[in-house]
């Protein structure tokens, strides 16, 4: 018999959650509220959400400590994959997350390198599962993981894909060929004495992946040019009589298959997926890109892989035995519409369940035929989701369980903190499979496992909450210098993980969870009438939206001095004296002291920022990343995927481009970005807000937004570089490659992207002139949508920066300062009364603050926005997003900025009159920037150390594109370098300082 849909029971409960949720000034709850009887609720500030893991009868919520010796209280993070043994007796739960971990006396904890902790580590987790709740039984380490763990049939062994190993990459973020250790799958079997054990390492034989490929030996290339992606393996599967092992390799396009059984492994085969590698007739043609999840089906000869292609949306079925030698051979490709991601069989293996990312579905594939025959959505009516957000598409679906008697089907739903309830229709039911409720669970659920008898769930998430990060501390600084780096408080460090554990609720409590979930993500969330009139008033009045995006900076560490608003100045490392202008422009317009960065990093930063949302390969890539474990920053501000850039179509093009682009037709094939959002109706990679414009009919300018970088690290006098030319339009010299192409046409080709090198003063200079030839007296119109990228807040590239602007502290005052310029420029051109300018930080990881670890600055300015005013509703990127949408009346891209806050109570239907002025720091009159006479009188402060310290300190550091390096460590450099030995004050978590802001201040 089918459960029963839940109906009026759970209607009747969401509405008296909805009348239970209090109402800020815009109309909405900007934070949900615990709902009535929700247990231990944790709020998610960034993300608008709350988490209720106990919220289920019987629940339990266990944190993942490895027990190190010398850091007991560490807890690991980035928990992806849990995997039961045959007998349903064993559980394991591997790690493939951040985790480097820094002693307690602040000194990393190595053995020779950065790149080889000894606590820093991958982990298995063992739980013996046999009594229903989990019990920890061991805990086991990998040097690098990224996702592939399985069950040998035996129960005796177990096995674990690598990622690139530690000590691959050298100084300069290239592969070293001579240390591709890690490129294998660890073999683990258990021992008499019942303890697990590796007793093997199978090597994969990679050097590279297939993105940039080395370059012949004895080739000279420029310094810092990263030529090539490390090799990393994902999924790992084995057939049911233990004969043959297949592996992803996800950066090589390919797979290998082991045959001979435990004990008896031979050398592994390999099969390229793509097209044009086994056929020269389809060359060039996109297939078997990103292989992420491996599913086997039958044994023998017979034997059949099915891999999920991330990149080519696609299912390659591979006949493992099926060549005129009995080699590997792809017998056929089944389409399906989202990123494949986890997959399972049922027993019997006629069906295969496969969770699609992006389309939020389940497409179930009929083995027998190699066809989609179902494709079952688990954003759906049928749970009681509201009817209003039918057809968004956000939750990140991310693996698939059945249950014993194959009935229900449970998808984790990353992006909703749940767990989707799908009854099965087969045999006699009627109606098609659907949702039938949705289970809480904790912050980004990656992967759902069953005890034997289906009576106990076990649900894995990534994520917990951050909290505040007052003591995050630093490692390195000058002689003397008392480092607090044991804190571990680096935003990506404070992330940890979590193993939930809980008997499965019966069909009856499932409306009650359901709406739990619902309350949870925000899901009832109404506007105002009042919030909805005063949007419309901004709406109705004006035309343009200029849109500036900043890099990774806190509250506090910008604007903790200021006289309003609950900022802690002790952590105000870049204060007034540094950023005037956001000071100003804070004070003057308004204090926004309460909004999150959505993101943990750059890396996902500019998917939030930019689209509203952050689909799993991005969530599932960038921990690994940021730790220096190998993978790419496929996506982010660049677009790149692999370091090749897909928006360009051929590869003629790209060589054009840059010369070091490995000469393949078959790298990465056609302009698809693996880390790119989808649009509407399943569009692929059309989720950006500029696509949203584009498709209203809207105009749409960039300077800055998604160019490929690659060639700014390269020397300017060779033939790859790109010169730092202050004025590139007057030489007529392109500086900027479009990394997206649907903004290519719209790009300002003399606009310099990413690089530490130049100051934003000159990329100032650029939207000035472009502006005044275009806009003011070249009779086009300012367009609907103005991106610009001002990014030198970030810092780096101490030794190549040009004209003085060469430390943290002129880099971060020349931000501030072409920030203030642009203002200034909008505030006394013709568009100043129908144009409100919007400047946020694509993160906030750089630094501590007393509040929460996400907590940014964001400044907003015009006609229409209210003057001297202090906000301090708790707003995040999401809803940062959402209100540009409403001023541009665009509607929603996805489920998350559907269901956010327009920032209503920072604007006024009754405009007025505004102007800025800009004002360098004091410090850039030590510069050799144009900016105008020293003012009498005035005295020119010197950094901290000049740039020949802060080159020396940074060695080997990679600042060719944001964060491609260890942004922990080089965060606490920043705070050493600056601060010296001021120490940190006591851990305040969340203390409201708005009150007494005098008398705290003149203590600084």
């Amino acid at each position: 018999m089918r459960r029963s849909r839940p109906s009026s029971q759970l209607l009747a409960l969401v509405a008296v959650l909805a009348l239970a949720v209090p109402m800020s000034s815009c109309g909405v709850a900007p934070t949900p509220a615990p709902a009535p009887g929700a247990a231990q609720a944790q709020e998610l500030p960034n993300l608008g959400q709350v988490i209720t893991p106990l919220a289920v009868a019987g629940a339990r919520f266990d944190t993942l400590n490895p027990d190190l010796a010398d850091n007991p209280n560490w807890l690991a993070g980035g928990a992806v994959t849990s995997v039961v043994s045959p007998d349903k007796r064993v559980m394991l739960v591997l790690t493939s997350g951040y985790n480097r971990v820094y002693r307690t006396d602040g000194k990393p904890d190595a053995l020779g390198t950065l790149l080889n902790w000894a606590d820093s580590k991958e982990y298995v987790f063992v739980y013996d599962i046999s009594g229903g709740a989990p019990v920890r039984t061991q805990v086991l380490t990998v040097p690098n993981t990224y996702s592939g763990i399985a069950f040998d049939p035996s129960g005796l062994a177990f096995y674990v894909s690598s990622g690139v190993g530690d000590g691959v990459f050298d100084k300069d973020g290239n592969v070293n060929p001579k240390q591709a250790s890690g490129d294998n799958i660890h073999v683990f079997a258990l021992g008499a004495d019942g303890r697990w054990a590796q007793t093997q390492e199978l090597p994969l034989g990679h050097i590279t992946g297939n993105g940039l490929a080395l370059k012949p030996t004895g080739e000279q290339l420029p310094p810092n040019a990263r030529v090539a992606v490390g090799p990393c393996a994902a999924g790992v599967a084995i057939s049911g009589d233990g004969q043959t092992l297949v592996v992803a390799n996800y950066y090589n396009d390919s797979i290998t298959v082991f045959t001979g059984g435990l004990g008896h492994w031979g050398k592994g085969v390999e099969l390229d997926l793509r097209p044009g590698k086994t056929d020269p007739a389809k060359t060039g043609v996109p297939g078997g890109e990103y292989p992420y999840w491996v599913s086997i089906k039958g044994t023998g000869a017979s034997a059949t892989a099915y891999v999920s292609s991330i990149r080519d949306r696609e299912i390659v079925v591979v006949g493992l035995a099926a060549g005129a030698s009995g080699s590997p051979s792809v017998t056929t490709r089944i389409p399906v519409v989202g990123q494949p991601n986890k997959m399972t069989f049922n027993v019997a293996q006629t069906r295969l369940y496969v969770a699609d990312d992006q389309a939020d579905t389940v497409d179930v594939i009929d083995t027998a035929s190699n066809t989609v025959i179902e494709r079952i959505p688990v954003m759906a009516a049928s749970a009681g989701l509201p009817a209003a957000l039918d057809g968004y598409k956000g939750a990140n679906p991310n693996s698939v369980a059945l249950s014993p008697d194959e009935r229900q089907l449970y998808v984790t739903l990353g992006n909703l903190n749940a767990v989707a309830v799908v009854t099965l229709v087969t045999g006699g039911d009627s109606g098609p499979s659907h949702v039938e409720g949705l289970i809480p669970t904790g912050w980004y659920p990656t992967s759902v496992s069953l005890s034997g008898d289906g009576a106990h769930m076990y649900v894995v998430n990534g994520k917990t909450p951050s909290g505040a990060n007052p003591t995050f501390a630093y490692s390195y600084g000058p002689a003397g210098y008392k480092s607090g780096a044991g804190s571990n408080a680096y935003l990506p460090q404070l992330i940890t993980a979590g193993l939930q554990s809980f008997p499965v609720p019966p069909a009856a409590d499932l409306p009650t969870l359901t709406a739990q979930v619902i309350h949870n993500d925000g899901l009832e969330r109404i506007v105002t009438a009042s919030a909805q009139s005063t949007m419309a008033a901004v709406r109705a009045a004006v035309k343009h939206v200029v849109f500036i995006i900043k890099e990774n900076r806190t509250y506090d560490q910008v604007l903790g001095d200021l006289p309003v608003g609950n900022g802690d100045p002790s952590l105000a490392v870049f204060g007034k004296a540094l950023t005037p202008n956001f000071h100003a422009l804070a004070t003057g317009f308004v204090t926004l002291d309460n909004i999150y960065a959505t993101a943990e990093v750059s890396y996902d930063g500019w998917l939030w920022s930019t689209a509203a949302q952050a689909q799993d390969v991005i969530q599932k890539q960038f921990p690994v990343f940021y730790a220096g474990r190998g993978l790419s920053l496929d996506g982010g501000g660049a677009g790149n995927n692999r370091g090749v850039n897909v928006a360009l179509p051929t590869l003629a093009e790209r060589l054009a481009a840059n010369a070091l682009t490995a000469d393949d037709d078959d790298i990465l094939p056609g302009q698809t970005d693996v880390g790119a959002p989808d649009g509407p109706d399943n569009e692929v990679n059309t989720g950006y807000l500029w696509d949203a414009a584009l498709r209203a009919g809207l105009t749409v300018r960039n300077y800055g937004f998604f160019l490929d970088g690659a060639r700014y690290a390269m020397p300017a006098a060779s033939a790859y570089g790109i010169p730092l030319e202050r004025h590139p339009f007057a030489t007529q010299t392109t500086v900027a490659i479009p990394g997206n192409a649907a903004l290519a046409p719209f790009t300002d080709p003399y606009y310099r992207g990413f690089d530490p090198s130049y100051p934003d003063y000159w990329r100032y200079q650029e939207f000035a002139r472009d502006f005044d030839a275009r806009y003011v007296n070249g009779g086009e119109d300012l367009p609907s949508l103005t991106l610009v990228r001002f990014m030198n807040d970030h810092t780096g590239n101490f030794a190549t920066a040009i004209d003085g602007v060469n430390t943290p502290e002129t880099q971060q005052a020349d931000n501030d300062y072409a920030v203030g310029l642009l203002v200034e420029k909008i505030g006394q051109s013709k568009y100043a009364s129908d144009t409100v300018i919007f400047v946020i930080e694509d993160d906030a990881q750089d630094g501590p603050d007393h509040v929460d670890a996400h907590r940014t600055t964001a400044y907003i300015a015009g006609a229409h926005v209210r003057q001297g005013a202090l906000v301090s509703t708790q707003y995040n990127t999401i809803d940062f997003l959402r209100t540009i949408e409403e001023v541009l009346g665009l509607g929603p891209m996805n489920l998350n900025d559907a269901v956010a806050t327009p920032m209503a109570d920072v604007f006024t239907t009754t405009p007025g009159t505004w102007s800025f002025t800009a004002a360098p720091s004091a410090v850039l009159y030590g510069t050799k920037l144009p900016i105008g006479p020293k003012p009498a009188g005035l005295a020119v402060p010197s950094p901290v150390h000049d740039a020949a310290y802060w080159a020396q300190v940074t060695a080997g550091m990679d600042f060719s594109t944001e964060d491609a390096f260890d942004y922990a460590v080089y965060s606490r450099l920043t705070w050493a370098g600056i601060m010296g030995a001021t120490p940190y004050p006591e851990t305040r978590s969340g203390a409201d300082l708005r009150a007494g802001r005098a008398a705290l201040l003149a203590g600084y």
